[in-house]
């Protein structure tokens, strides 16, 4: 059975309508935050917005970056390392068409993101794996090279 609205979620329609705003309940979700341990206490009913009933979600996405309920950037991580491997996949293929100008600008692109600034280590490992396999594969270097002098020619590509 779904829940009825939070005073403030009414607020926020009730403004939204005042100003001719209109908001699309077929694209808003709902997250509600807690610390980890607290998860299991967090509503899962439906919340009605307006006329509508909106699901809670574990994760939501906003202005590009995907936030968990338990406030962290764990999936936004995990979507993006995705991403960029199957871009790197994608760009091999076509790896002796491209400038390294262009190929370093495909793949930091991807990355610079200010959302990254406190990741745990394994998150870190895996954004650095990352980064490994895509100086290996501009080099066109093999997996047993040492990837450090690589990265170093990244880095003073991504200052200029």
């Amino acid at each position: 059975m779904p829940s009825s609205s939070p005073p403030c979620l009414d607020e926020v329609f009730d403004w939204m309508r005042s100003n001719r705003l209109q908001l699309n309940t077929a694209k808003t979700e709902i997250l509600w935050c807690s610390t980890t341990r607290r998860l299991n206490q967090l509503p899962s009913a439906a919340v009605r917005l307006g006329e509508h009933h909106v699901l809670s979600s574990t994760t939501v996405r906003d202005l590009g970056i995907h936030i968990d309920n338990d406030v962290t950037v764990r999936t936004h991580v995990s979507r993006m390392v995705l991403g960029c491997f199957a871009a790197l996949r994608q760009l091999r293929s076509i790896r002796r068409s491209v400038s390294d100008s262009v190929f370093h600008s495909l793949v930091m692109t991807r990355l610079d993101n200010a959302a990254l600034a406190c990741l745990s280590m394994s998150q870190l490992r895996r954004l650095q794996s990352l980064l490994n396999a895509a100086a290996r594969l501009m080099r066109r270097s093999t997996r047993y090279e040492h990837v450090t002098p690589m990265l170093m020619v990244l880095q003073k590509r991504h200052r200029c």
